[in-house]
């Protein structure tokens, strides 16, 4: 009797499974995948006229900081007066008695283009030839320096931000020949309370060769000391007037593109 209320159990339990599955809804299959379901027409990003390589100009929505005609972009970092180093030949030289100058506007993340000329017969060494620096936003340094055939501390030599982050690699040019620095630059995101929610970053190529990769910096880029952390917006780009005693180095053809 026991066996037998089981097996009517089990049949009944049977039939009950079969009426459910026969009442089960059947639902559409997935459309089938078509190129035209992951094409995105809008937005379309502007049209940008690239500059013209045999002219070296800049591209269509740059803001052009130096064209080799005169320092109208530029002020005194010493006075806020006009900016006093020499232009001569389509290209500006540095005047260490003058110091410092930089950008009358101010910027955050951006791609900057700067082309630099260590003048043939330097004498020097270290530090202390050809010695320069480009700063973002005022306060974080990548250096310039002659560092062909030219030894130095590595976190302090070209392609290095300053006392930071050394370079991957060393392609920089002879005394006499220009060198061109592309650099993409993020500026840093802060806290209510002053520190970094976001760090900067900094992409740089040497002469077509990446020599910095989205690399992370810590703070502002100290000559003596760790780097420190200052809250700010938006700075200026600034040319260091370096003290070394070497003869001083020249620039040409500065662009730049804001990207926030």
């Amino acid at each position: 009797m026991y066996y037998k209320s089981i097996i009517t159990f089990a049949l009944a339990a049977a039939a009950t499974t079969t009426v459910f599955a026969q009442e089960a809804k059947q639902y559409p299959e997935p459309e089938p995948m078509t190129h035209k379901m992951t094409e995105f027409w809008e937005p379309q990003p502007p049209v940008v006229t690239p500059g013209d390589q045999c002219t070296q100009s800049a591209p269509s929505d740059a803001i052009v900081l130096f064209d080799g005609k005169d320092l109208s972009k530029w002020q005194s970092s010493k006075t806020g007066g006009p900016a006093e180093w020499q232009v001569k030949d389509g290209v500006v030289t540095v005047d260490k008695s003058k110091g410092d100058i930089q950008t009358r506007d101010k910027f955050g993340s951006c791609q900057l283009h700067i082309e630099w000329c260590v003048p043939k017969g330097i004498e020097g060494s270290s530090q202390s030839r050809g010695n320069s620096g480009i700063f973002f936003q005022g306060l974080y340094e990548l250096q310039v320096l002659d560092n062909y055939k030219n030894v130095t501390y590595s976190n302090g030599m070209v392609g290095s931000m300053y006392k930071q982050g050394r370079p991957l690699v060393n392609p920089m040019r002879k005394p006499g020949e220009w060198n061109v620095y592309d650099i993409i630059y993020t500026a840093p995101i802060f806290k209510a309370d002053g520190t970094y929610l976001y760090k900067p970053y900094i992409t740089v190529l040497l002469n077509g060769v990446l020599v910095e990769d989205h690399f992370e910096i810590q703070g502002t880029t100290e000559y003596i000391g760790l780097p420190q952390v200052k809250k700010h917006g938006d700075g200026p780009i600034i040319l260091q007037a370096h003290g070394d005693k070497s003869q001083p180095i020249s620039f040409r053809n500065i662009w730049i593109r804001p990207l926030n």
